[in-house]
């Protein structure tokens, strides 16, 4: 079949193409910057990417109408927008507008659980968005998720922060709101297994795990998988804001998104039951299966993709990469070192093994000082990390950088600095007729920009010049 799948460079759009294209169909993928898609599906025959923007309804005529089936895996986890559920209504109402007018017979929607009488915003609009895409032309089934656990998604990546970080901890009392996690797997398999269905066809299904848990025992069962010993207090003095606060300086979240989360974490997940499992045959696994298995793929260096890769977790970069790709000339602060190559291949395997757990060379405290400060006013830090030790692609997230351009055959890394400061920052690496150039560049944003560059340039002395010296050795 043709398939269309929207969210394609998210969490689930990701992991679900691979299933799809492994059956023999065809995937069509509207994304908002093709460049930034390029680098995941640059060798997959059966994947046409198509620039497409649903909050644009002129842009879906770029879209091929001859679809069969199509899956809906849009959603907003930020607060930027203050009338964000007005953004998400209408990029359901162009979509469904759009998929009216093609040969789709089914339109497959991930949703999250809506049960409780008190729901958040989140879960309100998500509910909206299920009525919006309802339809006489074509079938809707839509499936509804509550927390899913697997490697690189939010909810594992935050519980692994605070269960690794703090052997005790005072906690908000959102920690004994009740819910029923879903291994990403599970969640996979009900995704992939509908199509087609026709006994699916406009029907809607909760689906969940096994147990019923507190946020406070998935902690703690966390720990228990990873043999620590952990405390916990749970209070309730804790506001909403002061909440965010504590899981932002916590773990690797924006504050943005650990507002959302708050806000979605007082709401109980609790599932309703139907016959959805045996109908596609699955049964969900535990808790505990899904967090070992979560680990068996970090420890394989398999993650497919991360909740950090998306640009909710960044402070400035909002769709399109390609738009930084140009560095600027005029107007700008360089500090530019060069090398000639001992290893080519050695050297470019250290530039992309930059950040992370590798860190950056030299200078580590320094760079953890400049984290620590970031963090502070709001920014990302280094706390995000990268999503694979040794693999970079175009949009993934790097600490509090962000991949512009990769590519090994060429020899060219291009970074684009997502930390707080007066300006704009990029960090080029390229080899050149074997001589490694390495450039800091700086665009001020006025007289702040221009005292922030003097103030900083001593240290970016011996910062880049022991970096490149230590990449090339």
């Amino acid at each position: 079949m043709k398939i269309l799948v929207t969210g394609a460079t998210g969490y689930i759009g990701k992991r679900l193409i691979p299933l799809l294209l492994n059956d023999g169909h065809s995937v069509i993928c509207p994304v908002r910057d093709k460049e930034r898609a390029k680098s995941y599906y640059k060798n997959q025959k059966k994947v046409q990417l198509v620039e497409a923007d649903f909050l644009d309804s002129n842009s879906l005529t770029n879209i091929t109408k001859d679809i069969d089936a199509a899956y809906y895996l849009i959603h907003s986890m930020t607060n930027s927008a203050k009338e964000f559920h007005v953004l998400e209504e209408k990029c359901a109402f162009n979509f469904k507008n759009f998929i009216e007018t093609t040969s789709t017979k089914q339109v497959i929607y991930l949703s999250g659980i809506t049960n409780d009488t008190k729901l958040s915003k989140h879960l309100l609009s998500r509910k909206n968005v299920e009525k919006t895409l309802a339809s006489n032309k074509y079938a809707l089934t839509t499936f509804k998720a509550g927390i899913i656990v697997g490697s690189g998604s939010s909810s594992f990546e935050i519980i692994r922060d605070i269960v690794e970080k703090l052997p005790a901890m005072i906690a908000p009392k959102w920690l004994n709101t009740k819910t029923q996690p879903l291994a990403i797997r599970d969640v996979l398999s009900f995704l992939h297994k509908s199509l087609g269905k026709k006994e699916l066809y406009n029907t809607s299904h909760d689906i969940f795990g096994p147990e019923i848990l507190t946020y406070k025992e998935m902690l703690l069962q966390f720990a228990d998988v990873r043999k620590l010993k952990r405390s916990i207090i749970t209070v309730p003095v804790m506001t909403p804001k002061l909440s965010s606060y504590w899981l932002y300086f916590v773990t690797s979240t924006s504050y943005k998104l650990a507002s959302s989360l708050v806000n979605s974490m007082g709401v109980e997940v609790i599932g309703n039951k139907s016959n959805i499992n045996t109908i596609l045959d699955v049964q969900p696994m535990s808790y505990k299966e899904a967090v070992k298995l979560a680990f068996k793929k970090i420890e394989q260096n398999s993650i497919i993709s991360s909740w950090k890769d998306s640009y909710i977790s960044s402070g400035k970069l909002k769709n399109y990469v390609h738009e930084f790709i140009n560095v600027p000339e005029y107007g700008c602060f360089k500090d530019f070192k060069k090398r000639t190559v001992i290893d080519k291949e050695r050297t470019l395997n250290r530039i992309w093994a930059i950040g992370g757990e590798t860190g950056w060379y030299y200078g580590t405290f320094l760079w953890k000082i400049r984290g620590f400060l970031d963090q502070f006013f709001g920014g990302a830090g280094l706390r995000r990390g990268r999503r694979h030790p040794t693999e970079l692609n175009v949009g993934d997230a790097l600490d509090f950088w962000r991949v512009i351009y990769a590519d090994k055959e060429k020899g060219k890394l291009l970074l684009y600095a997502e930390m707080i400061m007066p300006g704009e920052a990029w960090l080029e690496f390229k080899i050149i007729d074997n001589t490694l150039h390495q450039t800091a560049t700086f665009r001020p944003h006025g007289l702040a920009g221009r005292l922030y560059w003097y103030a900083v340039m001593p240290f970016h002395w011996f910062v880049f010049n022991g970096m490149i010296s230590n990449i090339n050795k």
